[in-house]
């Protein structure tokens, strides 16, 4: 018994993890709910650009209709932030690297009609989309480093003592990109 008691008071003198283990997880979990916050913006904005697009370059109605789709079935993949598997997190991946593969080809569209780029409301949102890209990035990158400060506390003594005593967490799954998007390169906005 009072090797307990000696364990409990080294554990809470030195903060060994103590808070910050359960801190970081709470991290994880507001990165991963920022990134899904971002990626819902996107989708919210792509109709828009999807109507505006249709009245310019109906010849391209294909594309239009691939963004759609990829639109509906990435929207269609929720995630829980508390509950997210790796099998979850690898579905949700994929379903927005098909977007973004979509929306690339979208944005190829503006280069063969320039009739596009004369029209404010297109610019207007192909600026609003490269910013939502813009914010994506940034999401993912916290998300990223996030999951490496937990896997850290989790692994790295003297707080992976403590973790496996009081709170018995697996390192976390890092994000990888969806197979083909991390050689993809970026749509062009052109002005």
């Amino acid at each position: 018994m009072k090797y307990i008691f000696g364990l409990v008071a080294i554990l809470s003198i030195s903060g060994c993890g103590v808070q910050s283990i359960p801190k970081a997880k709470n991290m994880v979990e507001s990165s991963l709910a920022e990134m899904d916050n971002q990626y819902k913006r996107r989708a919210d904005l792509i109709p828009n650009l999807v109507e505006t697009v249709k009245g310019f370059a109906k010849q391209e109605s294909a594309v239009l209709v691939g963004v759609t789709e990829a639109r509906a079935k990435a929207t269609s993949i929720n995630i829980d932030p508390s509950k997210t598997k790796p099998e979850d997190l690898v579905k949700y991946q994929q379903a927005q690297g098909e977007l973004s593969q979509a929306l690339g080809r979208l944005m190829m569209i503006t280069e063969n009609y320039p009739q596009l780029k004369s029209d404010q409301n297109f610019r207007d949102l192909q600026v609003q989309l490269e910013g939502t890209e813009n914010r994506i990035t940034v999401a993912r990158q916290r998300y990223i480093e996030t999951i490496r400060q937990f896997n850290d506390l989790v692994t790295v003594f003297p707080t992976s003592l403590t973790n496996s005593i009081l709170f018995k967490h697996e390192k976390m799954a890092q994000w990888t990109a969806p197979e083909g998007e991390a050689v993809q390169t970026a749509p062009k906005v052109g002005f």
